[in-house]
């Protein structure tokens, strides 16, 4: 499958998704904003993908927004302006609630919107080349709609330096600091994809969609009678499901589960 500004691979229910615009360093425009959300919603909904992998075609994974479709946006009417701002929000949305796990793979730059691609994803494999940055003030302009994944995935404290100092933020740091899961040598990032995805299929479908979204609803709770009486309802949900009676019954069983074709 392919479109103007992404491709996408399929294989072994491994869907991969390229920036396609070396030229600018994958840099987000209208377009490939609106081809991301498409491809998230279409590869979410299909049953022959297991996992989405983000990743960038040339030199960079995402060096943000491009400033010559921001600068042509600031000319456009304040609704105009918002609606635009909306669409990169809500396809940011999209990727932060796919019900398939979601990895970047992340090499070169990852500043502002790639940075904000990121954080949206569930687990972050970079490069030891990588490189981050929050940049957006550096130009007059502030992290506005990446900020509820950045912060999610970076932490307020880490955020307060960043946003503001708009440094650089080197792949080892930002494992340190806990925004990326993992950190390989160029050559060896791909082996480290391949180990993330095996271990993501051998999960149920269904409890890898429901588990994401119990991440989601507990993470900002507070544990009290309401959300100790939710998550009972969810497991004894889960414990009579298909899915969950097959993977029980394969383990028992000493099989693989019907899901688990590796």
């Amino acid at each position: 499958m392919s479109d103007q500004t992404i491709e996408i691979d399929i294989r072994d229910a491994v869907a991969t998704i390229w920036l396609n615009r070396p030229e600018v360093r994958n840099a987000l425009n209208e377009t490939m904003i609106a081809e991301l959300d498409d491809a998230f919603r279409h590869l979410g909904e299909s049953d022959e993908v297991r996992v989405i992998v983000l990743t960038g075609r040339g030199r960079a994974f995402c060096a943000g927004g491009d400033l010559q479709w921001m600068q042509r946006m600031a000319t456009y009417s304040a609704s105009e302006n918002e609606a635009d701002a909306m669409r990169l929000a809500a396809m940011l949305h999209r990727i932060n609630c796919c019900p398939k796990p979601t990895i970047a793979r992340v090499h070169g730059a990852a500043f502002a919107g790639g940075m904000g691609l990121s954080a949206a994803c569930d687990i972050v494999v970079a490069s030891r080349t990588a490189e981050f940055c929050l940049s957006e003030v550096k130009v007059g302009l502030v992290p506005a709609t990446i900020s509820p994944y950045v912060l999610q995935a970076l932490g307020v404290r880490a955020a307060r330096r960043y946003m503001l100092s708009a440094e650089s933020i080197s792949a080892d740091e930002a494992h340190r600091i806990g925004f990326v899961h993992e950190v390989r040598e160029p050559a060896d990032i791909d082996n480290a994809i391949n180990d993330l995805t095996k271990s993501l299929r051998m999960g149920g479908p269904a409890a890898i969609a429901v588990s994401k979204d119990l991440i989601a609803k507990v993470a900002s709770r507070q544990i009290d009678s309401a959300l100790i009486e939710d998550t009972a309802r969810m497991i004894a949900s889960v414990r009579a499901s298909a899915e969950g009676r097959e993977g029980v019954d394969a383990f028992l069983g000493k099989r693989k589960a019907a899901w688990n074709t590796l």
